[in-house]
């Protein structure tokens, strides 16, 4: 088969205006005007409102190419569109290919009749999404959510591209993926499906190939090759339009999630021949695992638990969003960049919320690599949904395209509906229409579940999450399936509120903070710098969510002296609030066996629930998230004037230590300590010690005392940590004259960090963007800890003495002082 990208020399014309300009491929609208400096960056200040204006418009791409005779000697001629946004008329020399309004499809149409040789023109005229919406929601009002154009749900376009409440109103329009041309003769390799079946030291896996044509002479090889190369197998089977081929693989190597093993890909390599030459060829990489979801009545409710290669997997992670509201600046290399700041902070799942578009091939290709499951919703979220003729059979294709393109990886661990759209309709106040409701049930539980148990059998397929199952049967139900709790934040209730529920898969709860003061900077100007400011209300999305902070802020802080302490104090707030969620979760393992939190990222500057911002600088969250993800948690539950210390151990094999704990005043002295050997099980939560103060924590003491203990692991310390029995705000902290001395190897740069008294949330800051080892870290007095950072993950080069000239520190302290 002859491909021809067709990703460059493509013109984009606006046909007000008439200007044109040149792109390349993905390309979109608003990219291409902003790299032309025809409009100014829409997300500085308030530039958002312009886009708008330029998504009211009609849009023209177009592309003249040449075709020589030699292409059109073969048989069958296609283009292919792997991502057209949105509306659009698709013509080829004056002939119409196509009308298209779905963003989510593949589309792929039969070219020949219309190719000359010579001189050749396709066009794709984009039609406004603002005014297709605004017609449909004319007619039929939908409901959906309030921070959105209103009528974005009539359209297969990434929601929130048209709003939400952490992202700009941007509604842009683009070829957002390849376009291919493609050639061939005789026959074409259309699809394989590749399935598995393992027992207890091997693995079966069948491979389905289909072609397009039926031909006596065509011969198909199909190989595969093992994580290192070498070809395990390999079938030679002249090709009826479907054959199946069984490989039996003895002792595999089998894939795993982060923290678990190995994430070994195998590799599934298919070569259709005619008379001995090559004329097609697939490539598919694998990995050998099984991925249960076990939905089943138990002691507490009904469980909700991923079952990985038999191992019940406590699944850490976040929802990650689309990574930039203009789509052509999103790379390979920033997913991965993002993907492994994920696995730096121990998750082994991302769940792929349903409110943008379905990802890049690469993002699961990065998945598969670093070990991290994809929770993946079809793209539906917190909307109703009109179930027209013309609807269903648009999305019927959209979600046979997405199956095959994504059911072979090794990290595709579920199948959801949707984001929120059962509990919507359950509890958020909209009518209950019978009609609405009949369309939900037939969409989300009858013809999803029935594309999927064909084209994807393998892999679990849940209704919506929240669920309890479907059917609007209890969809908040803490005890049954998973549930996204919110009454820490939009509730207002204290973070301790998470230790009274003990949800079987928590797959959404966040608190918001600001970003830090270099990304502010990118948005603003100096008079903007105020949280109440129209600028910095424009970077923030959800209602009165400035108040939110402000309002947490009073019950657990000291007022800030300046803007820059409360970004780092709204920082701080955020992380406490995920800490208390997280590890009452894996105290209690077994019961509950998910913490998604909302969310991993951003697509633009912006106050938000993320734990790494648009630039990808780790928030006070992310690096807290590093310390609760870890496979071996240390906590300790504290009350008023008692305590328990926990362990939790998510690895395959029991684990041994020693825990030391010690009661101090803020001045770090030692009022009482004792150290406890302990043996936690494997996949096990346990209880280790509980401590009760009541002789030593009176109500003049607890403002000065605090409990520290420290996990050792083969005599080395592994982890540490500190609780408090007081509010933040009331604990008498002490100066703490930090102190920071710089070190360096040829690998390394060491920093010491040490004070002269009890103190919290150390933050070391640097002008360049690095990732440290530690962050946002308790001292105690006079015992230094020592933070890394590693040279070959730099961006920049770094001296010594540019680290030292630059590097700042903070703490609890200098919130007020």
């Amino acid at each position: 088969m002859l491909k021809v990208n067709f990703n460059d020399s493509w013109t984009m014309k606006d046909l007000q205006t008439k200007k044109e300009f040149d792109v390349k491929l993905p390309a979109s609208v608003m990219n291409a005007l902003l790299d032309a400096k025809e409009i100014d960056d829409p997300f500085y200040r308030d530039n958002e409102d312009q886009a708008l204006e330029v998504a009211k418009k009609d849009y023209l791409f177009y592309k003249t190419f040449e075709v020589d005779q030699t292409l059109l000697t073969h048989e069958e001629i296609t283009i292919t569109f792997h991502g057209i946004d949105t509306i659009s008329e698709i013509s080829l020399n004056g002939h119409r290919l196509a009308t298209t309004e779905n963003m989510h499809r593949i589309y792929e149409w039969n070219v020949k009749p219309f190719l000359v040789e010579g001189e050749n023109v396709i066009q794709v005229m984009l039609f406004s999404p603002l005014k297709y919406i605004e017609e449909k929601q004319a007619n039929d009002r939908l409901a959906g959510v309030h921070h959105a154009v209103d009528g974005y749900q009539h359209v297969r376009k990434a929601h929130s591209m048209y709003g939400w409440d952490w992202g700009p109103k941007i509604p842009d329009l683009g070829l957002w993926r390849d376009v291919e041309l493609k050639a061939w003769n005789d026959n074409r390799l259309e699809d394989i499906h590749i399935r598995q079946i393992h027992e207890s030291n091997q693995v079966q896996v069948m491979v389905d190939v289909t072609v397009e044509n039926e031909v006596d002479k065509n011969e198909t090889t199909i190989l595969l090759k093992d994580p290192d190369g070498h070809t395990v197998s390999h079938e030679i089977v002249h090709q009826q339009q479907t054959e199946q081929v069984l490989f039996e693989i003895e002792n595999p190597q089998r894939w795993w999630p982060a923290g678990y093993g190995e994430q070994s890909l195998y590799t599934v390599e298919v070569l259709l021949k005619k008379d001995g030459e090559q004329i097609d060829s697939l490539i598919k990489r694998i990995g050998l695992r099984t991925i249960e979801v076990k939905h089943e009545a138990d002691e507490w409710g009904k469980s909700f638990e991923f079952i990985v290669n038999g191992y019940p997997i406590f699944m850490k992670g976040a929802n990650y969003i689309p990574e930039d509201n203009l789509l052509p600046r999103t790379s390979k290399e920033r997913t991965e960049r993002l993907i492994q700041d994920s696995v730096a902070a121990h998750f082994n799942m991302i769940r792929v919320w349903g409110g943008g578009h379905y990802p890049e091939d690469y993002f699961y290709d990065l998945c598969d690599q670093y070990g991290i499951v994809v929770w993946q919703d079809f793209m539906y979220a917190c909307s109703v949904y009109r179930l027209t003729d013309q609807f269903e059979q648009n999305v019927r294709q959209e979600a046979i395209d997405q199956i095959k393109r994504i059911r072979y990886h090794a990290s595709l661990g579920i199948w959801c509906g949707n984001n929120e759209v059962e509990e919507a309709m359950e509890h958020w106040g909209w009518p209950k229409k019978a009609d609405w409701r009949r369309d939900y049930i037939k969409l989300f539980e009858i013809i999803l579940p029935e594309i999927v148990a064909e084209y994807d059998p393998q892999t679990f397929y849940w209704s919506s999450s929240p669920s309890s199952g479907g059917g609007f049967d209890a969809p908040r139900d803490p005890n049954i399936g998973d549930v996204h709790y919110w009454e820490v934040w939009h509730g207002q209730k204290p973070f301790t509120d998470y230790r009274n529920y003990y949800f079987r898969f928590c797959s959404e709860f966040g608190f918001q903070s600001f970003p830090s003061m270099k990304t502010i900077e990118s948005f603003t100007k100096p008079e903007d710098r105020n949280i109440f400011s129209r600028v910095m209300e424009k970077h923030q999305k959800n209602d009165d969510a400035n108040g939110m902070i402000l309002y947490y802020l009073s019950e657990n802080f000291l007022y800030p002296k300046n803007f820059d302490a409360l970004l780092y104090t709204s920082q701080l707030l955020q992380a406490e609030a995920i800490k208390y969620g997280v590890e009452h979760w894996r105290r209690n393992l077994g019961r509950c066996m998910g913490s998604l939190y909302w969310q991993l990222n951003d697509c633009w500057p912006v106050a938000s629930w993320s734990s790494l911002d648009y630039y990808g600088r780790w928030k006070a969250l992310h690096y807290y998230t590093k310390k609760f993800y870890d496979p071996i948690l240390l906590s300790i539950e504290e009350g008023e004037k008692d305590a328990s210390i926990y362990v939790t151990n998510d690895h395959l094999e029991a684990i041994n230590g020693r825990i030391e704990w010690k009661l101090r005043d803020n001045q770090s002295n030692i009022i009482r300590e004792d150290r406890l050997d302990i043996d936690v099980d494997a996949l096990s939560a346990k209880s280790c010690q509980y401590l009760d103060f009541a002789d030593l924590i009176n109500n003049e003491t607890k403002y000065q005392t605090y409990l520290e203990a420290t996990l050792y692991i083969d005599g080395q310390v592994y982890s540490s940590t500190t609780v408090i029995f007081a509010k933040t705000k009331h604990f008498e902290f002490l100066n703490p004259q930090l102190r920071v001395t710089v070190a360096e190897s040829d690998e390394q740069f060491l920093i010491s960090v040490s004070a002269t008294s009890y103190t919290k949330y150390v933050e070391l800051q640097l002008e360049q963007d690095v990732v440290l080892s530690d962050n946002f870290f308790d001292l105690s007095a006079n015992e230094p800890k020592i933070v890394t950072i590693d040279k070959n993950n730099l961006t920049q080069s770094l001296t010594k003495a540019d680290l030292e000239k630059t590097l700042n520190i903070r703490s609890v302290y200098h919130i007020t002082h």
